[in-house]
């Protein structure tokens, strides 16, 4: 407990606190002892990059249900067609839910439209935010010795024409950025994109619990400085040591990732994702206490992770 304090104040110091949801996605009130809702905002920001216009390169709801023994992430289409409403001197329209960030101005603003659009779209309340900063985890992931990432499909990336190659690999921050951040020449396109972020965050806390940094006090301030370098946060008033005193029972091998039930459409030649039937029930799930059961009906869609 006392260890959890000193890690909480040390983290606290350098993490940065905003108002990331919109009032109506909101909770009232976050409890602890029942289902958690956050939301998880990549940015694509590079280093030297400055202005709103900036989109959300991931988009991630993490439901976690009373007892906090298992966690659910749940990946939105980068592309999928949704209607954002005005905010910000933005006049409100349909677009890419992407572009909800950039439409807000990005940071603080560009999160809070965001949170609002997605809270029309699901009618879900959040008890919490995180905007990441996805050019900083790099500095995190090579201070955790890199992470384990299977490559599933041989893929040569757009970005540096590297070629990542099937079977597990250690990744060290630039290489599983990279390989993350593709979906081209993917069988399953941005669904792909989707599951292999979500892999990136469970081997982070694998990298995590092997580095041992309990017992090493100078590795562990390094890290928590780097995460709370690349992090904003919203806590909606719970302190953040309550929460993660909340969160420290949530297993790895708990962790699934979760595919919006949706597919490709070309509209007005425009790329976009639709929702299949409104999502099929998912995001009823999320709101009230049955998304594993959810997730039991739908396995096509659901991922151990």
């Amino acid at each position: 407990m006392a260890g959890l304090k000193t890690l909480s104040h040390r983290y606290d110091r350098t993490v940065t606190k905003e108002q990331l949801l919109d009032a109506d996605a909101r909770t009232e009130r976050t409890d602890l002892d029942g289902p958690l809702n956050y939301l998880l905002v990549g940015s694509d920001r590079r280093p030297g990059d400055s202005g709103p216009d900036q989109r959300s390169d991931t988009i991630l709801i993490v439901h976690v249900p009373a007892g906090q023994r298992e966690a659910y992430l749940v990946s939105i289409p980068r592309d999928l067609l949704v209607a954002i409403p005005p905010g910000n001197g933005f006049g409100g329209g349909q677009d890419k839910i992407n572009a909800a960030y950039e439409h807000g101005g990005g940071g603080q603003a560009g999160a809070q439209l965001l949170s609002a659009t997605l809270h029309r779209l699901t009618g879900i309340r959040f008890d919490g935010a995180a905007l990441i900063d996805f050019s900083g985890f790099r500095k995190v992931i090579d201070l955790l010795g890199g992470v384990e990432m299977c490559v599933d499909t041989e893929v040569r990336s757009i970005h540096t024409n590297r070629v990542f190659t099937t079977g597990c690999h250690q990744m060290d921050g630039a290489q599983a950025l990279d390989y993350v951040r593709q979906r081209y020449d993917l069988p399953g396109g941005d669904y792909d994109r989707q599951h292999h972020q979500q892999q990136l965050l469970r081997a982070m806390l694998d990298s995590a619990g092997r580095a041992d940094l309990r017992s090493n006090p100078v590795k562990l301030d390094q890290v928590l400085r780097a995460v709370g370098s690349s992090l904003t946060v919203d806590t909606n008033g719970v302190p953040l040591e309550d929460l993660l005193l909340a969160l420290r029972a949530l297993p790895p091998d708990g962790m699934r990732g979760v595919q919006v039930p949706s597919s490709p459409q070309t509209i007005d030649e425009v790329s976009y994702v639709v929702l299949d039937n409104g999502g099929n029930g998912l995001f009823e799930a999320v709101r009230g206490t049955r998304v594993p059961a959810w997730a039991q009906a739908n396995p096509r869609w659901v991922t151990r992770l």
